[in-house]
């Protein structure tokens, strides 16, 4: 099907249940949040996002004023085809504007989110967001203080591309993942209330980029949900996995503090404790080495990036996953949806596809057409839009993967 043919899907802001506003700043920034609440499970969350709405036809203006060239018919991609037909850009801001739209948006979303779960902002016990690009080195502490959320809550980064938010989450509830010396996140936050996901300021990070495909591919997007970790969300089978990317297939700059060094056998990941009440995760990329912030492969060097070894790991944890369940005496319990990074649809196919190879069928539902690929808050988005459909006791099956190469896959029972 051709883009024209398509059908006309609309934007998130005219969404009925979304609270659009307009921020004071430069010259005006929109933002639109939506709250989700299932009250059998125990949670609720909010996402959105800010900046103006672009369809797939006036998109290629929007960017060929960025790059100071018009696209060529041939450049212009079929984004339909992709399952993106919206997302979100910004003008080009001063620092200080850029600083203050994020933080504005970043503490509007945890506000909603905590009261999405019945929660005011300083009961919430921690808040780990996923981010590719923070705008500030103490985006989520900033953001935690503006909202209202008490200073000695937990705030932890998590730097690990488009796998952010699923890296935050396994962190949440998944005590084996600790480092010796380091705080156990999961054992620290056991039974308390727990705010997760990924805010991403997208169209501020791809500003300055040459590549065509990130132009018109990425957006700006945020997604938050409530978590008591053990309780309404259990773990029952995980893994996080790295694999670097040393062909450079997706390239990217990493803003934010890391060693840059890669020493054979140990992890890609650094943790870093800045305050005592802020631990960052930062995970290492294969930087661009013009100082862009962004190069892609093409759509075929992202899918033998991420599908061959996120099928593994998809195996990997289902397989885990049927052995506790005979052990538990339900041979043959079967996952009742995944939640699976929205990086494009034909990615997401494939994955399927090949994980239908390995004897692994379960729903795998295309839930973001109005966001674009919004990095690590996509898996947070779509988990929300999926919420009120998901029963307690239902298991799902949370699948991240992000440039670097990472990946966090995790099957829980909800409620």
């Amino acid at each position: 099907m051709s883009e024209n043919s398509q059908p006309v899907l609309p934007s998130f802001y005219e969404r009925p249940n979304v609270e659009n506003d307009v921020l004071n700043i430069a010259q005006g920034v929109k933002v639109g949040i939506e709250r989700v609440t299932n009250s059998a499970l125990g949670l609720g969350g909010a996402y959105g996002g800010w900046g103006n709405n672009f369809d797939n036809q006036t998109l290629p203006e929007f960017v060929g004023n960025r790059l100071g060239e018009e696209l060529s018919q041939a450049e212009v991609m079929n984004l339909g085809e992709l399952g993106f037909h919206h997302r979100m850009h910004i003008p080009d801001l001063s620092e200080a504007d850029h600083l203050e739209v994020e933080l504005e948006v970043g503490a509007r979303l945890v506000r909603a989110a905590a009261q999405a779960n019945g929660w005011e902002p300083g009961e919430v016990d921690g808040l780990l967001v996923g981010m590719s690009a923070p705008v500030s080195e103490d985006y989520v502490s900033q953001i935690a203080r503006r909202a209202g959320m008490r200073d000695e809550a937990l705030k932890v980064s998590v730097h690990k591309a488009c796998d952010g938010s699923m890296g935050a989450l396994n962190l949440a509830i998944n005590p084996g993942l600790a480092l010796p010396g380091q705080i156990n996140v999961a054992e620290e936050l056991a039974g308390k209330k727990v705010l997760v996901g990924g805010i991403e300021g997208l169209s501020r990070f791809t500003s300055h980029a040459r590549d065509k495909n990130a132009l018109q591919l990425f957006g700006n997007g945020m997604g938050l949900f409530g978590v008591v970790p053990g309780e309404n969300i259990k773990l029952l089978a995980g893994r996080s996995h790295e694999n670097y990317d040393e062909e450079g297939l997706l390239q990217v700059r990493m803003y934010y503090p890391h060693s840059k060094e890669r020493v054979s056998g140990k992890s890609l990941l650094e943790v870093q404790q800045d305050t005592s009440n802020h631990i960052r995760v930062a995970g290492m990329m294969h930087e661009p080495v013009d100082g862009l912030p962004i190069v892609m492969a093409g759509l075929m060097g992202m899918v033998k990036l991420f599908v061959r070894s996120g099928v593994e790991v998809v195996t990997d944890v289902h397989l885990q996953y049927q052995a506790l369940m005979e052990k538990l005496g339900q041979s043959g319990r079967a996952i009742n949806v995944a939640i699976v990074h929205h990086a494009n649809y034909k990615i997401n196919l494939l994955k399927a596809k090949q994980l239908v190879k390995e004897g692994i069928n379960f729903p795998m539902p295309w839930l973001l057409h109005d966001f674009g690929n919004v990095s690590a808050a996509s898996c947070a988005i779509a988990f929300l839009r999926r919420l009120q459909e998901i029963n307690p006791g239902d298991h799902v099956l949370f699948d991240g993967f992000g440039a670097g190469t990472y990946y966090d896959v995790m099957a829980v029972s909800m409620g």
